[in-house]
């Protein structure tokens, strides 16, 4: 999800609030021996489950938040997280005694890894607000998404991966184009997870954020990083060794440490979550997070509906739902698909504006709960279109029956 590249200032505040966003962890069993890490290289692992993926989903609430921690500050700085006297910096050390008092765990054990951390230079100016506005492009924004590579490796990774998927669909009721697309758009399936050291990234971004205006961002990395030294300690994963991306999103679908904790899945049944190695894992992670976010199985991303006229007095900008189809109707928009009456005429609709100010366009759609479903995985209007789009054309051509040729065609890599 995350590239080293400047034009990714444009859309990191949409990016940041993802999966991976703000979720915190899941209140984390006790019956193992704490700082049982997994093994060396291995950056997410155990996570023991309650259900198993094929569990009805009125089974799957997700534990309740722990509360977050309130100590710390920040400040744009790159100034040193220790003093001169190679203790932790007097803001640090409140974060750090009242983690340890809020979710048990020693002082000492959380002091070791914050005493381990380092300011990442780069993890602070990928993050830094640009200078100048970048002018909103959908068009610009979903062609880096809705592109060759993508879709020809995306069509691999579906026949490659045909069983999970089928499974998780199964479970969960999110379509298999669906959790492809987010794979492919999160890090080209697999392909870029990030190598960032995620404590670095998330102290840096916890206690140095880049941009004073948004103390609430760097309330939400503090408690991020919370979650990560909560599951170090629960030997749920090793925080010295974990690896993501400039934001501490980890694995395939990107995860950040709460999501990890409260929505991933054991999708391959072996007592334990890897959203790196497993691909089961991940799929099934996807799904769950998607489902457990308001997926309603059998509903379109998209109404068929040409929307009103005054589209945009519609438009609310939010993440949840708020119009009827009898208030959309009333307004002037149109059945694009006329028929009998389908599922989503009885679901909670939204308007989406797809701006481009470039070409001083914007493209008008009508969503539904399971367009706002992606909006919790990243909270940009572009990204879940951009999700659906790839979705619907790597199901287009999954569709349509293949040759003995294409079938035969290696994929170039």
């Amino acid at each position: 999800m995350f590239r080293r590249s400047r034009i990714l200032q444009a859309i990191i505040p949409a990016l940041l609030t993802t999966a991976c966003a703000s979720p915190q962890p899941e209140a984390l069993q006790r019956n193992m021996a704490p700082n049982q890490h997994p093994a060396a290289g291995s950056s997410v692992a155990s996570i023991p489950l309650a259900q198993a993926p094929n569990t009805s989903v009125a089974d799957l609430a997700p534990p309740a938040k722990l509360p977050e921690v309130q100590a710390g500050t920040s400040e744009a700085s790159d100034r040193s997280f220790l003093t001169a006297a190679g203790q932790l910096d007097p803001g640090i050390e409140a974060f750090a005694r009242e983690l340890a008092e809020q979710r048990s765990i020693p002082i000492d054990h959380v002091r070791s890894l914050l005493l381990e951390a380092r300011y990442n230079a780069t993890a602070a100016r990928l993050m830094a607000p640009a200078k100048t506005r970048i002018r909103r492009s959908w068009v610009t924004y979903r062609g880096r998404f809705v592109e060759p590579i993508r879709i020809r490796d995306g069509q691999q990774f579906w026949r490659e991966n045909a069983d999970k998927l089928a499974l998780a669909e199964a479970s969960y009721g999110v379509p298999a184009s669906i959790i492809v697309a987010i794979i492919g758009v999160e890090t080209l399936y697999g392909r870029h997870t990030g190598d960032f050291r995620v404590l670095d990234a998330l102290a840096t971004l916890g206690f140095r954020y880049p941009d004073p205006s948004r103390p609430e961002r760097a309330h939400m990395f503090r408690n991020q990083l919370a979650d990560l030294i909560t599951l170090d300690y629960m030997g749920k994963l090793n925080a010295r060794e974990a690896t993501g991306s400039f934001a501490g999103a980890m694995g395939l679908p990107q995860f950040m440490p709460g999501s990890l904790a409260r929505y991933a899945a054991d999708g391959d049944q072996d007592g334990r979550i890897d959203l790196h190695g497993s691909v089961s894992d991940a799929i099934a992670s996807v799904a769950r997070f998607l489902r457990l976010h308001g997926w309603q199985p059998g509903v379109p991303v998209f109404a068929p509906v040409a929307p009103p006229a005054d589209a945009q007095s519609l438009v609310t900008g939010g993440l949840t739902p708020t119009l009827s189809w009898s208030e959309l109707e009333a307004a002037g928009a149109r059945v694009t698909q006329p028929g009998a009456a389908p599922k989503w005429q009885s679901q909670a609709l939204g308007v989406v504006n797809l701006v481009d100010e470039p070409r001083n366009t914007v493209e008008y759609r009508v969503g539904t709960p399971n367009f706002f479903a992606l909006t919790h995985y990243n909270r940009s209007y572009f990204y879940a279109s951009s999700v659906a789009d790839l979705a619907q054309e790597l199901e287009r051509r999954m569709t349509a029956a293949p040759t003995t040729a294409q079938l035969n065609t290696p994929v170039e890599r």
